[in-house]
């Protein structure tokens, strides 16, 4: 292992310029970036001036420390000396702005330069691409085209995870991709440069097109263990857990190195499945492999076993954590909050804020939920309180939190005061207070907040703020509005019914009576969302002793979800109001015959404490 140098190796001033610089480069490349800047240091003060070799050795130690001060100096060292026509130090000036993020200055001197290389080109590329600016990037692909300069695989791997790491994945985006593809095949470094193959894979899966990296995966004459584990977590992010899995089983036996990255995928997947028993053997391999102490892998595992419903091992997860760090604490404390054990979440939480470990944003927003599921506004309250005292106010996680917590504790006026008390309002935070209001009846009042949030503040809106909006109009009777806005959803901002927003909209014309209209809208729906919308209809039947549409909806619901409980409840209930004592009585035995257990409706409040 390379020794790190010592103070004292820099105190004789009097070695010649070409021992700095080969001391400078041997501790830039065995990663002494600190040490570089140091040795700099010396030689400054000795009155040496370093040469077009030092620079870019010392500009690539302040960019691998993001240390934009020293940058800056040195910057103005290079223009002393008169080095601006040097192509080697201004590309490395380049690349030190790019990896600092000062874009503006890397395209300033990148223009200055009387001279340019590939790699001149690849490092403006790279930075505009690192802040997700995809079409300025495209636009300097294309200035180097024009200028005769040829691509190379580096130039492609930025552009491409610009794409893969563009939160806002759209059809033009994935065309774009498409398009560097196509170019790629064309200047054949496809399938020969794996770092490529890799961002290859890497975009197609971002956009959930698994049969294009696939293509990718196996046409690659190389794959490192990247290529796996970029393949494997594409197929967990778009659900295909069983590919993924037949994936590990191939390395298995390909006899390839497993990282804890691929338990990172496989837990994952575990997590999305719920299924215990496959979760139970991943744990297994994870302690073969000796994987099990990465803190990554300990916290999902936490949440594997939580979301599998076995809290039992969530927690001797946990409690085998030696130095736990606030995620296990927050991973444990969700578990619980999520599997509907609110008491033994806040039970964890004091407790961790009895130990030398401060809980997060995330901690403080998962308790305070936990606080919603128990109805308890006086442990609320002193949540808030302790959010205030350690400087979370401005965290808008938790203030979110807290605008749900109020709201489901049975205290709009109190959710509404953390709301108009935060500046800067993201979609999430108004999306809290428009539901505050739904879930209390004021559909009004949702209404005219989201015409605020989307005219004054021209705030774009998702699906999820338009389900809340749905449920307002239900819950209000306000069936002209939820008409209008189903409709403007899909017209104005292209947004795709959801199964909550189908169910939402049947449960809005049952509300009024509309029970045909509501049929029709439900026969309307893709067949795989019907159940789900069925229930809130033949719930309205039996509101409105609709005896006849009922039996069309529950042998519709039977039909589609033939163990769901809630439909022969609900067709024995509607038979016992209209006096049909003999059906009622065969909806129950039916579900006595069929073995089926119906789940018990709980709801609590805290009341005087």
């Amino acid at each position: 292992m390379p020794q790190r140098p010592s103070t004292s190796t820099f105190a004789n001033f009097q070695r010649p310029l070409y021992l700095w610089n080969l001391m400078i480069r041997d501790s830039t490349n065995n990663g002494f970036f600190t040490e570089t800047l140091k040795a700099y240091s010396f030689i400054h003060h000795s009155g040496l001036h370093g040469s077009t070799f030092t620079y870019p050795l010392l500009l690539k130690s302040c960019a691998n420390l993001l240390s934009i001060p020293h940058g800056t100096m040195l910057h103005g060292h290079v223009l002393t000396l008169g080095f601006q026509a040097d192509t080697f130090v201004q590309t490395a000036l380049v690349d030190m702005y790019s990896k600092c993020s000062v874009i503006e200055s890397a395209r300033k001197v990148f223009d200055e330069m009387p001279q340019r290389s590939v790699v001149s080109w690849n490092a403006v590329i790279s930075a505009y691409c690192r802040e997700s600016l995809m079409d300025k990037a495209m636009s300097l692909l294309k200035e180097m085209l024009v200028v005769g300069f040829e691509p190379s695989s580096s130039t492609f791997v930025s552009i491409l995870s610009g794409y893969s790491s563009d939160l806002n994945s759209s059809e033009f985006l994935l065309w774009q991709g498409m398009s560097i593809h196509c170019f790629v095949v064309k200047l054949c470094l496809v399938c020969f440069e794996v770092s490529l193959d890799n961002s290859l894979m890497g975009m197609y899966a971002q956009f959930g097109q698994m049969d294009e990296a696939r293509k990718v995966f196996e046409f690659s004459d190389e794959k490192s263990i990247v290529s796996w584990t970029t393949i494997m977590g594409g197929y967990v992010k778009v659900g295909s857990i069983a590919e993924a899995f037949k994936l590990f089983h191939q390395m298995q036996h390909q006899h390839i190195d497993i990282d804890f990255v691929v338990f990172l995928n496989l837990i994952s997947g575990c997590i999305q499945s719920k299924e215990l028993l496959l979760a139970s053997s991943v744990h297994s391999l994870v302690l073969k492999c000796g994987c099990d102490e990465e803190d990554s892998v300990e916290n999902l595992l936490i949440t594997m076993y939580a979301n599998c419903g076995n809290l039992t091992s969530a927690r001797r997860v946990f409690d085998a954590i030696i130095g736990k760090s606030v995620l296990p604490w927050t991973s444990m404390i969700a578990g619980y909050a999520r599997s509907c054990h609110p008491e033994e979440a806040l039970g964890l939480f004091r407790r961790m804020i009895r130990t030398e470990i401060r809980p997060n944003g995330a901690t403080l927003a998962t308790i305070l939920s936990a606080c919603a599921d128990l109805g308890s506004l006086s442990i609320g309250q002193e949540i808030e309180q302790y959010v205030f005292e350690n400087g979370f106010e401005l965290d808008q996680q938790v203030q979110t939190s807290l605008i749900h917590m109020y709201s489901k504790c049975g205290s709009i006026n109190k959710s509404r005061e953390v709301f108009e008390r935060v500046k800067n309002k993201d979609l999430t935070l108004w999306t809290s207070m428009i539901n505050s209001y739904a879930i209390h009846g004021m559909g009004n009042e949702a209404i005219s907040l989201f015409e605020k949030m989307t005219t004054s503040e021209r705030i774009k809106p998702d699906a999820i703020v338009y389900t809340s909006l749905f449920l307002a109009c239900s819950h209000s009777g306000l069936i002209e509005d939820g008409l209008k806005y189903f409709k403007s959803m899909q017209a104005d901002f292209a947004i795709t019914p959801t199964i909550e927003h189908y169910t939402c909209l049947v449960d809005l014309l049952s509300r009024v009576g509309q029970l045909d209209l509501a049929l029709d809208a439900v026969e309307a729906m893709p067949p795989e969302v019907q159940a789900k919308a069925l229930g809130p209809l033949l719930s309205a039947c039996r509101i409105h002793g609709n005896i006849e549409l009922a039996e069309l909806a529950a042998a519709k619901l039977l039909n589609v979800s033939p163990r769901n409980s809630t439909s022969y409840v609900l067709m024995a209930h509607l038979y016992n109001s209209v006096g049909k004592w003999k059906e009622a009585n065969t909806m129950r035995n039916w579900i006595d015959g069929k073995g089926i257990v119906k789940e018990c409706g709980w709801s609590q409040v805290q009341v005087s404490g």
